[in-house]
């Protein structure tokens, strides 16, 4: 946790011109409606709009005054007013900014400092194209003005809903050179629209209704995004709604961009908010009535952040907002809020003795907040902690929090392990070391680093990959909130790898896994992509798929808890994620695939052991599982079954796989499995021959095969064993037999004639044996040598 905080005067208005001058103006009626500082911190421009007297006016003054002409403006009512100041950059400009101030009526002053001759105006223009048009709101986006202005109707009776979409949000290039100021052509963002404020960002400019009259268009906000051409509606109470490129002028009609969302608009809450800034992080910080603070960013989503005391805001109490670095203050009833943008955490109170105070740049160190009252110019600053090297109290007790969980998985005790246990003693000092690393890690990059315990630094060094993985890891998260639609698939599938990929490094228990599904389920094609690459899957030059992943990895894949270890929650195991993605993206692939998993069970593990994969449920069979989840059953499918079953060279799935192919009548194919899975052991090869020998029997189908078929008998098979098999599995006829049948289909001695003749001239295994012992050169063994 940041220490307290130290409040110090760093000016009382002695150090500017006419200092006393800026000190009256700070003080009367109800004090300056804007405050400017400019870029290089040596200019305030103060811009009073309150009654006279005196006159409303705007008065620059500059900090180690040399002398020059002044920047002093007024205006007697009911001319046009001021509608706001802004400090823009031009590095074609002598000086590297220059003022421009905006009047209602949409004349634009441009005015510049040079030190030897003071302010100078460097040309003044017109900002609207329309003599009647008049600027309610403007702001500077880049290079751009970006303003709302409204057009009254030409008719003066003209319908009063008709009156209220008469606003127009413009924008225009404003280009300050040697050789004076240039304006672009006019761009209409948006037209026939309701009044917006608008507010903007280095990248984005948020539009704001400024009235709540009209139920429908006081329910949302709309993002502009100027590169793309996009208008992003969205709704604090909603979320992002729907976003629109614009590309044409008719499509920049407010009631168009409307249509398809007229009716889900309607039925959501209105907006409250009380004050808007923007963030220097670019999201538009906003404060409801009833004083809670939140943040919308770019891409419409929105965020809380915190809560201010006292409840609900009392209407016209003003309140302040900035951000500086990641703290973000707020000044409201005399109290300086200073709240961590990113955790919400409250970080000091401190009540404030000045009446009124405005937010400067500030060009210290970051994080130093500049405050302007009527009394002179303060920063508010951290002091830095004794030991800088201690982490932040938050960050430990999430460490101890991840060890609590990681621990309570391998602990043989049933009570719950708190975090009030582990920090007893001061025992487990390993969540305060990890902490402390994390955040010299997280912070060395946008600080110079302040070092090291020496006891750390043995560990740092060790975990020094892991954490570049885990910094690289958070980066992309960071670049897939900010990317652009088109890189955001890219990005989506970087960051899913990464993710899979830390996974499979690391315990794969219940959450794990659970995540992986979820992953897995989200983003598909992704996660297809990720297990390729983590696995190392490619095809060789022979067309066969290998993989060079480590063990470690194929031990995660395969080794990994089983569905009836997962339950019943919807969650699959690793393995049978794969084979679903094999599925849907590479079905040719699977059974190769589990070919290959089979290769490792059998060099990993012993074959039917109870720790292997193998012993429990086999992979084929698992496989088959997944296929078997599918909605609709396919001849692809039949085929996938067929090479899964194959694949796995087990007796019973080729058995299992020869009996579908008979089902199926592909005769072409069962002769084909037939002459390749009989090499695999004697025993399978009389099952596979006694199968088809029943078949042959039955039906005429096999009969343009029988060449292949018969030197596939074993030799252990006798004529009777032949006789007996096809006798069992002769046809019944309903009919009388009859000696010469013409159907053509019945078996006939002669069809069985060559494989009994084969059978018949085949020498007996034993006398094999009788022979090759009488053909020994040995033959009768000599008589051994007898003992005397």
């Amino acid at each position: 946790m940041k220490a307290a905080g130290t409040l110090r005067q760093i000016s009382d208005f002695t150090d500017f011109s006419r200092g006393h001058r800026l000190r009256e103006l700070l003080c009367q009626g109800e004090g300056p409606s804007c405050v400017q500082a400019s870029p290089d911190g040596q200019h305030l421009v103060v811009l009073q709009k309150s009654p006279p007297p005196p006159l409303p006016r705007v008065v620059a003054f500059q900090r180690h005054s040399t002398g020059g002409a002044p920047l002093e403006r007024s205006w007697q009512p009911p001319q046009p007013a001021p509608v706001a100041l802004l400090f823009l950059q031009s590095p074609g400009a002598l000086g590297s900014w220059v003022l421009a101030l905006i009047w209602e009526h949409g004349r634009t002053e441009v005015w510049r400092f040079v030190a030897a001759a003071g302010w100078q105006l460097l040309q003044t223009l017109e900002l609207c194209q329309g003599a009647r048009a008049r600027v309610v709101s403007v702001c500077s986006q880049g290079a751009s003005l970006v303003w709302c202005e409204e057009r009254p109707p030409l008719d003066a009776h003209s319908d009063v809903s008709k009156c209220a979409f008469r606003f127009c949000v413009c924008a225009r290039a404003l280009e300050v050179g040697e050789q004076g100021v240039r304006l672009g052509a006019v761009r209409i963002v948006l037209h026939n629209s309701p009044e917006y404020q608008v507010l903007a960002s280095p990248q984005h400019v948020f539009l704001l209704p400024a009235t709540t009259n009209f139920a429908t268009t006081s329910k949302f906000l709309l993002i502009w995004h100027p590169e793309k051409a996009r208008l992003t509606i969205t709704a604090p109470s909603a979320g992002f709604v729907c976003s629109k490129v614009l590309r044409s002028s008719s499509e920049s009609d407010f009631r168009k961009l409307l249509l398809g969302s007229v009716g889900f608009l309607s039925g959501l809450a209105p907006l409250d908010i009380h004050t808007s800034a923007v963030s220097n992080s670019g999201g538009l910080l906003l404060v409801s009535t009833k004083g809670a603070v939140s943040v919308v960013e770019p891409d419409g989503t929105q965020r809380h952040i915190f809560d201010l005391e006292g409840g609900a805001l009392p209407e016209g109490s003003p309140v302040q907002l900035k951000t500086f670095g990641s703290t973000l203050a707020c000044v409201l009833a005399g109290a300086l809020y200073l709240i961590d943008q990113n955790s919400g955490r409250l970080i000091e109170k401190k009540i404030l003795s000045m009446r009124e105070v405005h937010f400067l740049e500030s060009l210290g160190e970051e994080g130093d907040i500049q405050l302007l009252s009527q009394t002179g110019i303060y920063s508010f600053s951290f002091s830095k902690p004794e030991d800088s090297s201690r982490p932040e109290l938050c960050l430990v007790e999430m460490v101890f929090e991840e060890a609590c969980r990681y621990y309570q998985r391998r602990s043989l005790s049933s009570s719950k392990l708190t975090v009030e246990k582990l920090k007893k003693g001061g025992v487990f000092q390993a969540p305060v070391a990890l902490a402390a690393i994390l955040q010299h890690s997280l912070c060395q990059k946008q600080k110079p680093s302040q070092g090291l315990q020496d006891t750390y630094s043995k560990l740092l060094s060790t975990m020094n990959l892991e954490l570049q993985s885990y910094m690289s890891l958070e980066l992309l998260k960071t670049c897939v909130v900010c990317a652009p639609e088109s890189e955001v698939e890219s990005c989506c599938e970087e960051l899913v790898e990464q993710e899979v990929s830390r996974v499979l490094h690391s315990d794969m228990d219940k959450d794990n896994l659970a995540y992986l599904n979820s992953i897995f389920t989200s983003f598909p094609k992704a996660a297809w992509k990720a297990t390729r690459n983590c696995l190392q899957l490619q095809q060789n030059g022979d067309g066969l798929l290998v993989a060079r992943a480590t063990p470690e990895v194929w031990k995660k894949v395969l080794g990994g808890l089983q569905q009836e270890e997962v339950g019943q929650n919807g969650v699959v195991p690793l393995f049978e994620l794969i084979c679903a993605s094999f599925l849907r993206f590479k079905p040719k692939w699977l059974p190769s695939f589990v070919e290959l998993t089979q290769q490792y069970v059998s060099i990993s593990w012993t074959y039917s052991s109870k720790e292997g994969p193998e012993g429990r449920v086999p992979l084929y069979k698992r496989a088959l599982g997944v296929l078997a989840r599918k909605n609709k059953r396919s001849e692809a499918d039949d085929e996938m079954e067929l090479e899964l079953l194959l694949c796995s060279k087990r007796p019973k799935a080729v058995l299992q796989a020869l009996h579908l192919l008979i089902r199926l009548k592909r005769w072409q194919r069962v002769v084909e499995v037939a002459e390749k899975f009989s090499k695999l052991s004697p025993l399978l090869n009389k099952e596979i021959f006694t199968t088809l020998l029943a078949e042959f029997a039955q039906h005429r189908e096999l009969d343009p095969y029988l060449d292949t078929l018969w030197p596939l008998c074993p030799a252990e098979l006798a004529a009777s064993d032949i006789l007996a098999v096809v006798l069992q599995h002769l046809p019944h006829s309903q009919e009388d037999p009859v000696p010469f049948s013409s159907e053509g289909n019945q078996l006939t001695v002669g069809l069985l004639r060559p494989l009994l003749q084969r059978v018949v001239q085949r020498p007996c295994i034993q006398e094999e044996i009788y022979t090759d012992a009488l053909q020994s050169p040995t033959f009768p063994p000599p008589t051994p040598p007898r003992e005397h």
